[in-house]
């Protein structure tokens, strides 16, 4: 029973990544990156909630006159889910537009 359940398994994540080659996966680059990386339903959601709580603190910050944002990226950085890296998680985002003011400040860090 167990033997069946993993093969089926397999065979699914195997037609997984076939369409995720077929499909255009061009307009979804974050999509995309949640599969390659297999987040769970609960750990896409703890990045959403992590985007917004930044989203909130970045705009904090800017209200207050701020113009340098990299601890604000340090601190993602640091709570970001580690099946993530920071500058594809940032492209990725940009690229499907999500949290757009967020990641063009972030992407702006890590250019330098």
């Amino acid at each position: 029973m167990m033997d069946e359940l993993l093969k089926r398994i397999e065979r699914l994540e195997y037609y997984q990544q076939l369409l995720l080659e077929i499909v255009n996966t061009n307009d979804y680059p974050f999509t995309k990156l949640i599969i390659q990386k297999k987040l769970g339903p609960e750990e896409v959601l703890e990045f959403q909630q992590l985007c917004e709580y930044m989203n909130n603190k970045l705009q904090e910050q800017k209200a207050e006159g701020l113009l340098y944002f990299y601890p604000l990226l340090k601190e993602f950085s640091d709570k970001l889910n580690r099946k993530l890296e920071v500058k594809e998680t940032v492209e990725s985002c940009l690229q499907q537009y999500l949290y757009v003011e967020l990641m063009t400040e972030f992407k702006k860090c890590l250019l330098g």
